[in-house]
């Protein structure tokens, strides 16, 4: 194996990787050539029952106030939304009133600069195939530009690795599918090895706030930065309390020592599904929405000599992912969040659900569409509050309504009023004109 690492090691450093990526490759190739399972049993882990909430950030608010003149906001916005059938970052699509996802980032940065007199930084992660078009978009702000630091650094690739070998695929037919992204835990390897992390903390920013583009409820808040920097805390986690959808998600536990770490599904030993499922043993779930002492986070590194080594989430898959018949091969991913178990001092806070408020699918946007939720002057969105905190349940044809351009032909007034609409169902393929109003449970087939 150490000749199929050192021909991956090689493979990266004449692709230009930095140090810190090389040091978090080699634990991750090192985990997986051990076998490692990762799984994680219900014998070594207790419950939570209880964190603290919203209320215990809020008696914290002044000194978040003074902590925002040190605080920066990274979006990750590295994913092309294939799902959806895009070939451009996700963030680009519309999602209110003709705003797409990145102009309400910009805008809500923006706000939060006037409203409290900062220079708030915005920081995207962005992949080589999502840089040009997001900066082309934010070109319409350029307030933004006037920042400290550039507004994005570029998260890494990784060789993908022959499923029997372990060594570094070759393709000679499209070299660029030899390559994959680490997953979002690159984001420590990304920060140091861009020389960002030292570019942020020379600024004086020393907080940041790290969330998915796609997530139009993560907003700086104050009350949670003041937390963070009243606690001391390295790294916190917001949760939320899971719910019957949530129970096939992963969940927040605690070690033994005490310590809390994060349970994803692949983690689960088969025979433990049920107390992995029971909702009400394990409570929480994480919204992915981070908050990060830079300081605390350098001081690990230079300890530690590289990144936090995170638990590797093995995905398999063929070298070429639209030929089945092609090499398989082995994708090492990390997940941000794994961190939680990993630095000292790291804790998690309860949040509201309105908080996480992510967009995976287009059912996911024809609510965000629709008069079931509002756009605040802060170019924050909420649910309208009229429908007393629980959103309209969207179930889309995917046949039909799966791709992004399928889903905007068969919607082209927009969506449909649902302001008063409990669930919202469609079966086949059915085209909606302007002023149509859902009310109560909808179901729609057609013939």
């Amino acid at each position: 194996m150490n000749s199929a690492l050192e021909t991956a090691i090689e493979k990266l450093r004449r692709d230009g990787a930095s140090p810190a990526l090389e040091s978090a490759f080699r634990r991750a190739f090192a985990r997986v050539a051990a076998g490692e399972s990762g799984l994680l049993f219900e014998a070594d882990l207790t419950p939570v029952p209880t964190l603290p909430g919203m209320a215990d950030a809020a008696a914290h608010r002044a000194r978040g106030r003074e902590a925002l003149a040190h605080a920066v906001v990274i979006k990750l916005n590295g994913g092309l939304g294939t799902s959806m059938g895009l070939d451009k970052a996700k963030s680009l699509l519309p999602v209110k009133n003709g705003l797409t996802f990145l102009d309400l980032i910009a805008r809500q940065v923006l706000h939060l600069r006037e409203a409290y007199g900062i220079a708030l930084p915005l920081l995207l992660m962005n992949s080589f195939s999502t840089e040009a078009d997001t900066l082309a978009a934010l070109a319409n702000y350029p307030a933004l530009a006037d920042q400290a630091v550039p507004l994005s650094f570029r998260q890494n690739r990784i060789p993908k690795l022959r499923a029997d070998t372990l060594a570094p695929v070759e393709w000679p037919a499209d070299p660029e599918k030899e390559w994959c992204p680490p997953g979002h835990g690159d984001l420590y390897a990304a920060l140091a090895g861009s020389g960002m992390l030292e570019r942020l903390r020379a600024a004086g920013i020393r907080y940041a706030f790290v969330s998915n583009a796609d997530n139009l409820g993560a907003g700086l808040d104050p009350d949670i930065l003041g937390y963070l920097a009243a606690t001391g805390a390295s790294f916190l986690m917001e949760v939320t309390a899971r719910t019957p959808a949530d129970r096939k998600g992963g969940h927040l536990a605690r070690r033994k020592d005490g310590g809390l770490l994060l349970r994803e599904s692949a983690q689960c030993p088969p025979e433990e599904t049920a107390q992995f499922q029971d909702i009400a043993r394990h409570r929480y779930f994480n919204t992915n929405n981070l908050w990060i002492d830079l300081d605390a986070l350098a001081r690990f590194m230079e300890a530690a000599g590289g990144p936090p080594d995170l638990p590797v989430i093995v995905n398999r898959k063929t070298v070429d992912p639209r030929d089945p018949n092609s090499t398989p091969v082995l994708q090492l991913e990390t997940a941000m969040g794994a961190a939680l178990a990993v630095l000292p001092g790291a804790t998690a806070l309860d949040v509201p659900r309105t908080r996480f408020a992510p967009v995976k699918t287009t059912d996911d946007l024809l609510a965000l569409w629709s008069d079931a939720y509002v756009l605040g002057a802060d170019a924050r969105l909420s649910l309208d509050p009229r429908r007393n905190g629980a959103p309209p349940t969207v179930k889309l044809d995917p046949k039909f309504y799966k791709l992004w351009p399928d889903f905007a032909a068969r919607f082209p007034a927009g969506a449909p009023s649902l302001i008063e609409c409990e669930s919202f169902t469609v079966e086949g393929d059915i085209r909606f004109g302007p002023g149509i109003v859902a009310k109560g449970r909808v179901v729609l087939a057609s013939g």
